[in-house]
């Protein structure tokens, strides 16, 4: 028989005690490399691991998990998790999970309000050269040139 998950063994995908520790270690290293105007440390595999973590599974929420460039936003997420590593601050917090899962949430409304504007712009550009085709397609009674009676007509073929 499976064994019931309760309050006191819940599993999760991030250990927060564990988390904390590596950010508090990372803290330290930097502080202490920008006292020495030394170059900046790197974060270790098991940081990555959490915002790639954190990222992918944020992605499956409902509000985010329809839209096409989802591996985009996860990608947006991560970068600016390492962009703004150095802030977290372990005096003020003790809780690196709810910190970053906070940034990659903003990075992702960021994506898709930057994707919706694209979206629009794509949309009204195609709008546009519709009407443009349009009027540049009648002929008022041989007035001028008219270029697209004139591609249909020329030689040059693709």
């Amino acid at each position: 028989m499976a064994k019931r998950k309760t309050k006191t063994n819940k599993i999760h995908y991030v250990d927060n005690a564990k988390f904390l520790e590596a950010m508090i270690e990372y803290k330290e290293g930097y502080n202490e490399s920008i006292k020495n105007n030394k170059e900046l440390p790197q974060i270790s595999e098991y940081l990555g691991s959490v915002f790639l973590k954190i990222a992918q599974r944020l992605s499956f929420r409902p509000n985010f998990i329809n839209y096409a460039f989802k591996n985009d936003m996860i990608s947006d997420g991560i970068e600016n998790s390492l962009h703004y590593i150095h802030n977290f601050n372990p005096e003020k917090s003790k809780n690196p999970f709810a910190y970053f899962t906070q940034i990659i949430y903003y990075a992702f409304i960021r994506r898709i309000q930057k994707e919706k504007k694209q979206l629009y712009i794509k949309y009204k550009s195609m709008q546009n050269y519709e009407t443009m085709t349009g009027y540049m397609d009648t002929d008022y009674e041989n007035d001028g040139p008219n270029p697209i009676s004139d591609y249909k007509n020329s030689d040059f073929k693709v």
